[in-house]
Order: structure tokens, then C-alpha cells, then sequence
């Protein structure tokens, strides 16, 4: 048993709010259409809460969030918050095991709805790293990050969208993502911690993997190798276990927590002991997800 804090399922209420619109993003029937990518066909099954239930049996938790390659994030508000609260309405009515991250736009700050949300449960924020790769971004969404920090509540940084016209399947997820994790990673490093000492952070796909980049960050006048940030962590969606392996040997095993991006991809084999398969499965996602009793 253990907890997933990375899959993605799309509640009846969420998947009616898309095919309600005439615009991307959009579904027609179960064709998904984006401005910035191909059209995608969903398969039914992948939302199948019963079906999705039984695929996550052997879990105690499993975390879903919106997709922020959707762009929803990145809405005007008028268009931004009817989605958003879709799936916050579906997304809190999902039987165990499951539990959401809540979303917010970028385009309307606003930690009073924030914190609405977070009283009803939720896990924490996520946010698409596209809204923090830079200290404007970070700026922007600052009042957000203030009322997780107030809460002990976790940011879930996850890949936003990707312009990738005329390349293959699979280069959204393995160029425009990774780049975008890599520029959340270092840009939270540099402004973001300082501006927000207390607060969690997950990153997505180990972020990247930004943090094998710190022998040269150190060489090009950065520092922190060895400073490892017991606050931030990193999740191990579509790595396996050499990448894995070599980001517990950069920032040590407290701070790598299991992901898997389900329906898009699967767990990562964890062959490394059953000391370390409990640290990333049940012991670091605990941290991760602890909570403080609201403020008042």
C-alpha cells in the first residue's frame, strides 16, 4: 500500500464543462481539442471512476488534478473559473482512494476562493509550471503560495502547455515539459524560496530533472550542492529507475515521492529495497501531505 500523489482522472461534471464549450479546450464526443496540439482521443475508460478505482487498488491514495497542458490555468477568468470549478465539484465527490489537488487561475489571484477550496478538503495546489518559470510568475501567484504556506499545505508544480506544431507524439512530454520543469525548478530556487521560507513544493517528473544541473549551476556562479531543501520534493511520474536512482544521489531519498501520471503513464519499478520503496511510497508523501489545523 502507499500513496500516488500524481494521476489524472476527469469527473462527469469536469468532461460536461468542456463538451459545453465551442472553443479550445474542448471536447467533442471524446475527441479533446487544444490550440496547441494535435487533436487527442481520449479513451473513455481512463474517467471510468469505478474502473479507475479498481486499477488503484493496492494504493491508500491516490491524488488526481487538473490538466494543466489544457491551458485552463491560463484562461481569462470568465472562461478559466467555470472549469475550474467543474472539476472542483467532481473531483470532491471522487471515492477513496482518491483525493485532489485544487487548481486556481493565474489569470484572477484570488486566496480567499483559495482558501474556500482548501477548507473542503483538498490537498494542496497545483499549479502549471508555465504560471512560475520566471520572478514575475512567481510574483504573480504569490498570495496563493502564502495561503498553502499558512496551512502547511504542499504546491504541486505539474507541466503546463506546449507548443510543439509538426513534431512527434511524444515530444510535448519529453522536450516543452521537461524545459518547463527545469525553469520552475531553478526559478522557485531563486525567487520563490526566498519570498516563501515555510512553504512545500512538488515537483513533477523530478522536475526535469534540474537538479543533475547543479554541478553546473555551481560552476556558472550558483550555489547549493549540498544544501538539499528538506521542503522541496520531487515525484518520479515516466522516470524509472536510473534516473531515480540518480536523483536520490543529488538530493538524498527523504524528498522523492512516488508518481506515476495514471492514465498517461505507469508507477516507476522502485528496485531499490524495501527501506527506500517505503520512504518514497509512504514516509515522504506523508511529510508532504502533512497538514496544520487551518488559521483562523
Amino acid at each position: 500500500m502507499g500513496v500516488d500523489v500524481h494521476q489524472h482522472i476527469w469527473p462527469s461534471s469536469f468532461i460536461d464543462a468542456l463538451r459545453a464549450r465551442t472553443e479550445p479546450p474542448y471536447l467533442d464526443g471524446w475527441t479533446l481539442l487544444l490550440d496547441v496540439e494535435p487533436p487527442y482521443q481520449v479513451n473513455p475508460d481512463d474517467h471510468d471512476v469505478d474502473l479507475r478505482v479498481k486499477r488503484n487498488a493496492a494504493l491508500d491514495l491516490a491524488l488526481v488534478s487538473l490538466s494543466s497542458p489544457l491551458g485552463i490555468e491560463h484562461l481569462p477568468p470568465a472562461e478559466a473559473w467555470p472549469l475550474i470549478d467543474a472539476f472542483h465539484t467532481g473531483a470532491a465527490a471522487l471515492p477513496p482512494p482518491f483525493l485532489a489537488w485544487a487548481s486556481a487561475p493565474v489569470t484572477d489571484i484570488d486566496s480567499v476562493r483559495l482558501a474556500r477550496t482548501l477548507d473542503a478538503g483538498f490537498a494542496g495546489l497545483q499549479l502549471p509550471a508555465t504560471a512560475i518559470a520566471d520572478e514575475a510568475g512567481l510574483t504573480n501567484v504569490a498570495p496563493l503560495l502564502d495561503e498553502l504556506a499558512a496551512r502547511g499545505l504542499p504546491l504541486f508544480v505539474h507541466p503546463g502547455p506546449a507548443t510543439s506544431p509538426g513534431t512527434p507524439a511524444w515530444w510535448p512530454a519529453v522536450v516543452p515539459y521537461v524545459q518547463q520543469m527545469h525553469a520552475s525548478w531553478y526559478a522557485f530556487q531563486a525567487f520563490g524560496r526566498p519570498r516563501h521560507p515555510d512553504l512545500k513544493v512538488c515537483f513533477s517528473l523530478l522536475a526535469g530533472l534540474a537538479p543533475l544541473h547543479s554541478e553546473r549551476q555551481i560552476n556558472r556562479g550558483g550555489s547549493g550542492r549540498g544544501l538539499v531543501d528538506s521542503g522541496v520534493f520531487v515525484e518520479t511520474s515516466s522516470y524509472g529507475p536510473r534516473a531515480i536512482d540518480a536523483v536520490i544521489r543529488e538530493l538524498g531519498i527523504d524528498v522523492v515521492v512516488n508518481g506515476s501520471d495514471l492514465p498517461y503513464a505507469e508507477s516507476a519499478s522502485l528496485d531499490f529495497g524495501d527501506a527506500a520503496r517505503h520512504a518514497i511510497q509512504v514516509a515522504n508523501p506523508a511529510r508532504l501531505l502533512s497538514r496544520k489545523e487551518s488559521p483562523s
